[in-house]
């Protein structure tokens, strides 16, 4: 299966970036190995990951592999990570890059992103985590502009090809975009059928800021902020009637919807059959009509709170979008 059967988008920076991408949060050693060979092998060629997810070294040994055995070329591939919240002041964050470009044994990614608006404490580069003497998250709010001017310095110095934002809101990301040198070509952000963030899309869509969304089949598998409540995306009635009428599984519909609607996505999965299900979304598409009904399923429904930093100056999640 050919990858380029995977449409790209222009970015701001010039570079075109697959619309389909495997995501890898929460997968760890052999099983994120195995699902990044796999998905590799059926055609996809847009890799997330970030430095937080402690999986950067795994990849890069199989995307190494399969380079150097000539089955995929480094030009070929788009690998996105992010800069973590311990590596907000200046001085990290070039190293931490330089980190992240060792475990994934290449010279340089294709997208790199601020992971959180929010800014941890720095006290070594394993404690992602830092809390204070009282057990509280120790918090250090460094200037986001002074963290970005450094993304600046890494395109400048040719390790990232594109920079931009992860999980800032609005407000954020405008300051940014009216002081950068180099704008945001993309955002990452929680985004499915329950959580269209039609006014945030809109807003990067006016700056030339593309939009990727990570948990865009509703973060079934996900560990945390796991609320029983919450409905199920996957098992809508809506979504599994369009579905039964397309010839489609709910999750295809799912990601073929957002596509449609102009996202990116990067649907996680460790299971090889779902890889194999999720790349094979560009042979359909939802009719207008369909689409209507998805849309009307939108409810501002976050299945990612972020509560653990909710005390931050910085969350994003205050503001209305």
């Amino acid at each position: 299966m050919s990858a380029q059967i995977v449409p790209r988008i222009l970015l701001n920076s010039g570079q075109r970036m697959p619309v389909l991408g495997l995501g890898t949060y929460q997968s760890k050693s052999d099983n994120v190995k195995e699902a990044v060979s796999y998905a590799l092998d059926v055609g996809y060629r847009h890799i997330d990951t970030a430095y937080s997810y402690g999986n950067e070294q795994d990849i890069g040994e199989v995307v190494q592999e399969k380079i150097q055995k000539g089955l995929v070329k480094r030009e070929d591939l788009f690998i996105v990570t992010k800069l973590w919240s311990t590596f907000h002041k200046p001085e990290h964050v070039i190293p931490s890059l330089k980190k992240s470009l060792a475990n994934l044994q290449v010279d340089y990614v294709d997208l790199y992103l601020v992971h959180n608006p929010c800014g941890f404490k720095y006290t070594d580069e394993s404690n992602l985590f830092p809390t204070d003497a009282d057990n509280n998250v120790w918090y250090d709010q460094t200037d986001h502009m002074d963290t970005w001017k450094e993304l600046e310095k890494a395109v400048d110095q040719g390790l990232a090809k594109s920079i931009g934002l992860s999980n800032f809101n609005k407000r954020q990301i405008e300051r940014i975009v009216q002081s950068a040198r180099i704008k945001p070509a993309n955002l990452q952000v929680e985004c499915h059928a329950y959580f269209m963030q039609k006014p945030l899309f809109d807003f990067c869509k006016q700056h030339g800021i593309t939009l990727t969304a990570y948990g865009p089949l509703g973060a079934p598998t996900r560990l945390f902020s796991v609320n029983p409540n919450d409905p199920v995306l996957l098992e809508d009635p809506v979504v599994v009637e369009i579905a039964k009428l397309c010839g489609k599984t709910p999750a295809q519909v799912l990601l073929r919807y957002l596509i449609q609607m102009g996202r990116i996505v990067i649907p996680k999965s460790k299971t090889t059959n779902r890889i194999k299900a999720n790349f094979e979304i560009f042979d359909f598409e939802i009719s207008p009509e369909n689409v209507a009904k998805l849309g009307g399923l939108d409810r501002h429904l976050r299945y990612y709170p972020f509560d653990w930093c909710k005390d931050s100056v910085e969350f994003p999640f205050r503001d209305s979008y």
